[in-house]
């Protein structure tokens, strides 16, 4: 594809392989594994160690999830925007994706053997430069190489090793707990990412050529990233603004299930790590029973209905383990949480390839990291908050119920956030983007 079909923005017309749909959403697997692993090391530690000193749970888990996601807001659109004009032999993006992903290897040996809070932040901060550098430009090649015929399927397939990634992710710490030993749970997740790594950089297509420079400096386009003229794109800026309250709902929930077992419930750190299991299990199954079917419905009735619907069943899900009376009511709580976690995933992110301008697509892609990077920190924040504050004022066991609350009424604040948003129509595709030329194999 030449420059110019690259600046207007051109769709690719030609349908890739499967095997490379596949090879693109399998990094989703190893970049999600990542935080699933690292998340659930950090409660760990925490909740079953000395690390946290004379902290409360509650502000621990929010001071080392403080630092972290603003690296995130900054570095990933950052990169994401260059990496648009980044002229190299292997394309805009590898270059970006390969280095990211072997600091990622040294940053998780650090966080598995991180033997103070300071020392546990710190890592988990570098950590989130690192695989930023990866996950903006990475964000961006997709929506390079997939045509409009099949975005549909790569959102289901990306929705799919998303949910495999936190399954790996949880289930490998998990195991790591029961067994004791988290720290080699960890270096596992770093070759899941590894290998997902190599496959895609390794047989995949480089996808569009680069932006034109026209002479700027990298610091000059480094700074376009966060140009007001993003405000122009309404639609996009409230879809970002709904996936940020969707995102922190279910990251309450995903923040604070060790905290939750353990105050509610009384469960040593054996019984935390087999029932999360069993939760994992739950969720995971739920996930991948709704995301195809979500991917397909909506292709057929349009992307916002189907989210509406995972705002409802996450609010339904969070609100049963808030007011559960027995952990296996919980677990059917987890299994709604799943259900919308898998709709959401899926659909979102196809709604946000058909939004966004596709020659900038890794600045605008890379700029929703505003809402997937901050809902981790606002998630422990508000939720280790509202942990602590409630449990002061009305008993251990309340805390952890009260934040499940709170998520409850975050997933209908991104319901009303999502109704501005208007979906573009899915008829014949735009004469820019049914005159792009085959990308190479």
């Amino acid at each position: 594809m030449s420059a110019s079909a690259a600046v207007a923005g051109a769709r690719p017309t030609t349908l890739l392989p499967v095997t490379h749909l596949f090879r693109i959403s399998a990094y989703w697997l190893g970049l999600t594994a990542i935080d699933a692993a690292v998340s659930q090391f950090a409660q760990y530690q925490i909740t079953y160690t000395d690390i946290r000193g004379g902290f409360g749970i509650g502000l621990a888990l929010a001071m080392v999830s403080v630092a972290a996601p603003l690296v995130a807001i900054v570095v990933q659109p950052t990169v994401g925007s260059i990496s648009d004009y980044a002229v190299t032999r292997w394309g805009r993006r590898k270059p970006f994706i390969v280095a990211g992903s072997l600091l990622d290897i040294v940053f998780l040996a650090g966080i598995a053997w991180s033997n103070t809070l300071l020392m546990l932040m710190a890592f988990m901060t570098l950590l989130s430069f690192s695989t930023n550098i990866a996950r903006g430009p990475f964000q961006g090649y997709v929506p390079d190489l997939v045509a409009k015929q099949q975005v549909g399927t790569a959102s289901a397939m990306v929705g799919l090793m998303q949910v495999a990634g936190n399954i790996a992710g949880v289930a490998l710490i998990s195991l790591g707990a029961m067994l004791e030993s988290r720290p080699l749970a960890v270096l596992a997740v770093a070759v899941v990412e590894l290998v997902a790594m190599i496959s895609v950089v390794v047989r995949v297509g480089n996808g569009l050529p680069p932006k034109p420079r026209e002479g700027r400096r990298w610091r000059s386009i480094a700074l376009e990233t966060w140009g007001t003229d993003i405000l122009r794109e309404r639609s996009y800026v409230w879809l970002v603004a709904s996936r940020l309250f969707f995102l922190v709902a279910g990251g309450i929930m995903f923040a604070l299930p060790q905290a939750y077992l353990k105050l509610v419930f009384g469960y040593s750190e054996a019984q935390t790590g087999a029932t999360m299991m069993v939760m994992l299990a739950t969720i995971a199954l739920a996930s991948l029973a709704g995301i195809v079917p979500a991917s397909r419905l909506s292709d057929r009735i349009g992307r916002k209905p189907v989210i509406y619907a995972s705002c409802g069943l996450g609010a339904m899900g969070v609100g049963l383990a808030a007011a559960a009376p027995v952990v296996s009511v919980a677990v059917v709580g987890a299994g709604f949480f799943g259900v919308a976690s898998g709709i959401f995933i899926a659909v979102d992110w196809a709604l946000m390839t058909d939004i966004i301008p596709r020659a900038s697509a890794g600045r605008f892609m890379g700029l929703s990291n505003v809402a997937t990077g901050s809902a981790p920190l606002l998630a422990g924040v508000v939720g280790g908050l509202v942990l602590d504050g409630v449990s002061m004022a009305a008993g251990s066991a309340v805390g952890p119920r009260a934040s499940l609350l709170v998520a409850a009424g975050l997933y209908g604040l991104a319901a009303l956030l999502l109704m501005p948003v208007v979906e573009p129509g899915r008829g014949p595709a735009r004469p820019s983007e049914a005159a792009a030329p085959p990308l190479p194999a």
